[in-house]
């Protein structure tokens, strides 16, 4: 089907092809006119050069030829001089014949002083051309000085020459003179020689050569120029016209343009010049050849194009189907992350249901007895009790929130395990010495096998902390959920021992009243619970919990369950073994603690929180100045004189400045007790990583809120006194 719009970049790389191919025959046209011009004018310098030289060297040898047979001439007029010298006999032709013969010259005259002829040899025609050249001065001075010798070259009308010498008469008054006639065959026969010299250029490939004495052609390889005159040739003279021997000169005859160069001789003039289409000979091959090159390379492009381009849609297909599955694969992913956020939704919704249920329960208890207490302000006795319960239904409340805050830390990842060395069988006994007592008020005897001493090593690194977390929760859960008079049994055994730790596992069993199958695949996830009512509160993290710090201490638990009959919780958790066993030593008996008469300064941004403080510690004998942010503590330390404060309790998050660039500052300060004085954290920031950092800034001790009293005033007093 016709697009127009692929149709118009075909159109335009189509035009810039074409442009393309134009450029290019141009450049090789250019190129290689340029070429064959120089080529031919090489070959035709080298040609015209070789050629005037070798008429040069001819010429040469001419002038050596002339020079001899002049002096040749001398010397047979010279020998006949004295022949007549020595003769006894009258002078006759026959005398001068014999002369000729012995001398071989052409012919002897002899002449008196005047230059007239006195006797001659047999060749009087001869002697009549030789007569009318006679009359030079130079000649007839031979007479009178004996030393001087003449001799010429005398040339002919019909081409030929004559050789002539003159000397003085030995024997008489007069002039010798003798000359010798070469013949027109002879002459001719230096043409021939430079003839023969060009009959090896063909006028096809080397031009046409032409050798010129004056204007007569003396010598050509075409024959038919040879006798000829270079003025009947409009070629021949334009480019002597031009006088140039280095570069081409072109010029036209009947229509056909020409190519050539002239060199001038000794004595002639070399011509060479050749057609126009043999001047460019290889140019049409060279252009044919750059159109086959180009149009190979175009279909060479041509092919790489479309491979490129199947290449390219095989990839593109490749690409498209690859995005096919993931984005079909993503949709499926996607779904089943809807469907998870879905049931996430559900549990969360479920979760806030029953959060808010559960943290009404213990709030409504602890409102219901607070209005009991009023209308009853009278009954001592009922105002007691009803405040143990209000504190059995406070720690519930803050248990919950604990559990929620430890699970988003776990989420996070912002839980750091201690590495601390701990005394297993220590942990354990403390651990079940803390559910013991709940065990007992639900009814449940608890029996761990083997007793408190079981674990030969037990000296071990760990995270005490969370340990106690992980079995506190899971002792909760079979004391929450088993039955009347039921059981909980834990039996605890040593896998091994390699590389320096030690691998424990406890097998805790309860009589309870179990888990279905199906809700045993989802335990570990947050916010599940299989069954909740009032007599159960939870807010269904203890076993996300659980599972999460086992992961983080890289050990593992599994969990068996039987509705009606109870569970079996599998742990398995490794230890780095410790140096050596600890020594056990007694604890001293603890003394009451008194800190009356302490002057603090309490750095609270809650006025309700910093009424009640200021309240308790009053009633133990603590006088309290109170700051409603940091800056505002620095302030009071910095213009209170030292000593002023035996000690500071310092909240963490505060508007204006923290507790923790409080206590930088109030350190920071160059004053003999800002070193030394106690600090105490009092935060509702409970974690581990929550008091490290509250040490790392300065302060002595953290202490968790709500608000411990007991442990308040043992740390004032350690600190303090």
């Amino acid at each position: 089907m016709w697009n127009e719009a692929s149709a118009k970049p075909c159109t335009r790389i189509l035009f810039l092809q074409l442009l393309l191919g134009v450029l290019l025959l141009g450049g090789v046209f250019l190129l290689a006119v340029n070429e064959d011009i120089a080529a031919t004018q090489r070959t035709m310098v080298n040609t015209v050069n070789y050629v005037k030289e070798q008429c040069n060297r001819y010429s040469r040898i001419g002038l050596a030829d002339e020079s001899k047979s002049l002096m040749r001439i001398v010397e047979s007029a010279n020998q006949t001089a004295h022949r007549l010298e020595e003769t006894t006999r009258p002078v006759s032709a026959d005398f001068l014949h014999t002369c000729v013969k012995d001398c071989y010259v052409s012919g002897i005259l002899l002449l008196d002083e005047a230059g007239n002829i006195t006797a001659a040899s047999e060749a009087a025609d001869m002697a009549a051309f030789v007569h009318e050249n006679l009359d030079s001065e130079a000649l007839l001075n031979t007479a009178r000085y004996p030393e001087k010798r003449y001799a010429v070259r005398l040339f002919c009308p019909e081409g030929c020459y004559l050789d002539l010498a003159a000397v003085q008469r030995l024997d008489a008054p007069g002039i010798v003179v003798a000359y010798y006639h070469t013949p027109l065959d002879y002459i001719n026969s230096f043409s021939l020689s430079i003839s023969s010299l060009l009959s090896g250029y063909d006028p096809a490939e080397n031009g046409t050569i032409v050798v010129s004495s004056g204007n007569e052609i003396i010598a050509s390889n075409e024959e038919s120029f040879i006798g000829g005159n270079t003025d009947t040739s409009a070629v021949l003279e334009e480019i002597r016209a031009a006088a140039v021997s280095d570069r081409l000169v072109s010029a036209r005859e009947n229509g056909v343009r020409y190519f050539g160069l002239m060199e001038h001789g000794r004595d002639v003039y070399v011509y060479a010049y050749l057609p126009q289409r043999a001047v460019f000979r290889t140019t049409p091959e060279n252009m044919l050849f750059a159109m086959v090159i180009y149009f190979v390379i175009l279909a060479a492009i041509r092919m790489v194009r479309w491979k490129t381009a199947q290449s390219y849609r095989e990839k593109q297909l490749a690409i498209q189907k690859e995005y096919t599955e993931q984005l079909q694969l993503k949709n499926e992913q996607l779904y089943a992350a809807v469907e998870q956020a879905d049931r996430a939704n559900a549990a969360k919704t479920s979760f806030l249901s029953r959060m808010s249920h559960d943290i009404r329960t213990p709030l409504n208890g602890i409102i219901g007895l607070l209005e009991i207490d009023e209308a009853h302000a009278e009954d001592h006795a009922l105002i007691r009790s009803n405040q143990k319960k209000m504190k059995v239904a406070a720690k519930h409340l803050l248990s919950l929130i604990n559990d929620i805050l430890q699970m988003s830390k776990l989420e996070s990842g912002e839980v750091i395990l201690s590495h601390e060395i701990i005394d297993l069988n220590q942990l354990t006994r403390d651990i079940l010495t803390i559910m013991e007592q709940r065990a007992a008020e639900a009814g449940i005897t608890l029996r761990y096998e083997g007793g408190f001493a079981c674990m030969e090593i037990s000296r071990v690194y760990g995270s005490p902390l969370h340990l106690r977390q992980i079995f506190l929760n899971i002792y909760g859960n079979c004391i929450k959920y088993n039955k009347s008079c039921g059981r909980v049994e834990t039996a605890v055994s040593c896998l091994g021992i390699a590389d320096g730790r030690v691998t424990y596992r406890w097998v805790i069993r309860d009589t309870g009243i179990g888990m279905s199958k199906e809700f045993l695949q989802h335990i570990f996830t947050p916010f599940s619970q299989e069954r909740s009512d009032s007599t159960r509160q939870g807010t269904g993290l203890g076993m996300a919990i659980v599972k999460s710090l086992i992961d983080e201490m890289q050990g593992t638990i599994t969990i068996e369950s039987e509705e009606g009959v109870g569970s079996v919780f599998t742990i398995t958790l490794p230890f780095e073994i410790a140096a050596a066993q600890p020594q056990t030593e007694q604890p001293a008996p603890a003394k009451a603690a008194d800190i009356s008469g302490l002057h603090l300064l309490l750095v609270e941004d809650n006025a309700l929180n910093a009424e009640i403080a200021a309240a308790l510690l009053a009633d133990r004998g603590v006088s309290v100045e109170l700051a409603r942010d940091g800056s505002e503590a620095v302030r009071m330390f910095r213009e209170a004189p030292a000593g002023t404060y035996a000690g500071i309790i310092m909240d963490i998050m505060m508007p204006v400045m923290d507790g923790l660039t409080a206590t930088r500052a109030i350190r920071a300060l160059e004053r003999a007790d800002a070193k030394t004085i106690p600090i105490i954290a009092m935060t509702a920031n409970a974690f581990e990583e929550d008091a490290r950092k509250c040490l790392d800034a300065g302060m002595n001790v953290h202490l968790a809120k709500p608000l411990c009293m007991e442990e308040l005033v043992a740390t004032l007093a350690r600190l303090c006194n």
